[in-house]
């Protein structure tokens, strides 16, 4: 499987560094900086680990790498459904991370009602309203900002700053959604795969994307941005968030807070 996987993800960031000027050069682009950042909070139970296990092993990785900040946006409507989860979410404030709001249950805004997705929004604010940790930030989940649907675009953009909260949109994404499926599947399956290379095709993907968005940045905003990352609350990030960020300080890169990131006056 994993064969398979590796030479598209490589041939698209390929294809995209080549349409970059040659600032993309791995030590010429000045100040590289970085946030983590989990979406889907909480998850249920993976192919891997219990979903106590993955929190422990990422709160443990996060330390011992020295990452000053992480941000776990949280759906708080799933807390009920999966036992334990307000206890882990408490874990990663403890160990001093943040939270902020991916609405209450994570609805596409382009297959919801404009109003119906703003009280979504309202209730997840409702939960994080006082909480220790949170932010006054918003992620739309799948990213889905209305598509083609400029009037309901429009509206929940008017809504957020209506409400004080930040459009904390990714800088960087190499869907790592994609990946935990597709290993999960296998793990299920009892196929054979390579956890070396399944290792490697993480890190790898996550450190040409973070190249490739850097360039972007530049060329955009002619100086360089504080980037965040987009990641989830995945056993593959339980797995392998130590190898990749020591892979990202191999390349230039510093990890930031979540704080220092979304204060860039480029995600204003």
């Amino acid at each position: 499987m994993i064969r398979f996987i590796l030479p598209f993800f490589l041939a698209l960031f390929a294809g995209a560094l080549a349409l970059t000027s040659p600032l993309a050069a791995e030590d010429e682009a000045p100040d590289k900086r970085i946030a983590l950042t989990f979406d889907d909070v909480p998850r249920g139970e993976g192919g891997f680990f219990t979903s106590d296990e993955r929190t422990r092993l990422l709160i443990d990785a996060l330390r011992e790498a020295q990452v000053p900040q992480a941000v776990f946006f949280v759906n708080p409507g799933r807390i009920a459904k999966r036992p334990g989860a307000e206890d882990r979410i408490a874990a990663y404030i403890a160990a001093g991370h943040v939270i902020a709001n991916h609405t209450n249950d994570h609805p596409r805004l382009s297959q919801t009602e404009t109003r119906d997705y703003i009280a979504n929004i309202d209730l997840a604010a409702d939960w994080l309203d006082g909480r220790e940790g949170a932010r006054s930030w918003f992620r739309y989940p799948f990213l889905d900002e209305g598509r083609a649907d400029k009037t309901k675009r429009g509206a929940v953009r008017e809504a957020l700053v209506k409400r004080g909260l930040l459009n904390a949109s990714p800088t960087v994404d190499a869907s790592d959604w994609w990946l935990e499926a597709a290993l999960a599947k296998a793990e299920r399956e009892g196929r054979a795969y390579s956890p070396d290379a399944a290792r490697a095709l993480f890190v790898e993907t996550h450190v040409e994307a973070a190249e490739f968005y850097h360039t972007l940045a530049l060329q955009t905003f002619d100086r360089p941005i504080a980037h965040n990352i987009l990641l989830h609350e995945t056993d593959l990030s339980a797995m392998f968030i130590g190898d990749l960020i020591a892979a990202l300080r191999a390349k230039g890169w510093t990890l930031i807070s979540a704080d220092e990131a979304f204060a860039d006056p480029a995600y204003l």
